[in-house]
């Protein structure tokens, strides 16, 4: 299959890292114009050269942005006033006693985690509209059908995101726009491994820390080990290129085969 994003412009949420810096890889291998967006001017710079150094002669585009912000939503559509591919990507989690999670930190998970897509994608999908072709893809996660005892606040964050894109898929029926999520399963991330040696301990070798975390926290997992931010990535791009044009309004699974995900 030839994934070939030439002449499209995309947006991945943050992007300087993890899974997002992944996709902003994928993207520019397949041809696309990629913004590379997190709030730091500085650490946004340094993950675009990141993308060219990947991939010699990509256009990148630096998109520092706080888009948890209306104001900052506004900055990135006036710096890319045509988005051909939207990937809300940006998210917080992190682990915490279900009783213990304060009505604050229940919203800021909700305005990071759900709102700034919801505030992008309306930014963004009429112009993809009026073009005839666009993609928007939400990365949600596994958390979010099996929500975690220890991060309830960050599941029902990835719960709304399935009902998001659904919502925008039927708005944007018959114009050649799609709009999915992507159901991801613990990944390799800076982040995971902080939340690893958070419950796993600090002084446990690596290897056996993730099985540990495996097994006793994620044990629904049939691939039995993180996925690769690549990993993700690869059905990202795969969704945002003209090969996936039949598919919308859908969640579709890069969870490691979490056995009960029961996704419509």
């Amino acid at each position: 299959m030839r994934l070939d994003l030439t002449g499209r412009t995309a947006l991945v949420t943050g992007s300087t890292q993890g899974i997002g810096a992944a996709i902003a890889v994928g993207l520019a291998q397949a041809g696309a114009r990629v913004a590379v967006n997190g709030r730091r001017p500085g650490t946004v710079a340094e993950a675009a050269d990141r993308v060219r150094t990947e991939v010699p002669g990509a256009d990148v585009v630096p998109a520092p942005a706080d888009v948890t912000t209306p104001e900052g939503a506004a900055a990135l559509t006036e710096l890319l006033p045509e988005v051909d591919i939207l990937v809300n990507n940006l998210g917080v989690f992190g682990a915490q006693p279900a009783l213990e999670i304060s009505d604050a930190e229940w919203r800021g998970y909700f305005d990071t985690n759900v709102l700034s897509g919801v505030r992008l994608t309306r930014s963004c999908l009429p112009g993809m509209m009026r073009r005839g072709w666009g993609r928007v893809l939400h990365v949600a996660s596994d958390s979010a059908i099996v929500i975690p005892e220890e991060m309830i606040h960050y599941g029902v964050s990835k719960t709304a995101l399935l009902g998001v894109a659904r919502g925008f898929a039927k708005a944007a029926a018959g114009s050649g726009v799609t709009v999915n999520s992507v159901i991801a399963g613990p990944t390799r991330t800076r982040g995971v491994e902080e939340l690893v040696r958070q419950l796993v301990g600090p002084d446990v070798p690596w290897e056996q820390a993730q099985r540990a975390f495996m097994r006793d926290h994620r044990p629904q997992s049939l691939l039995r080990r993180l996925i690769e931010p690549a990993e993700i990535a690869n059905m990202v791009v795969y969704l945002s290129s003209p090969l996936a044009s039949a598919t919308t309004g859908a969640a579709v699974r890069v969870d490691g085969g979490y056995v009960d995900s029961i996704v419509p």
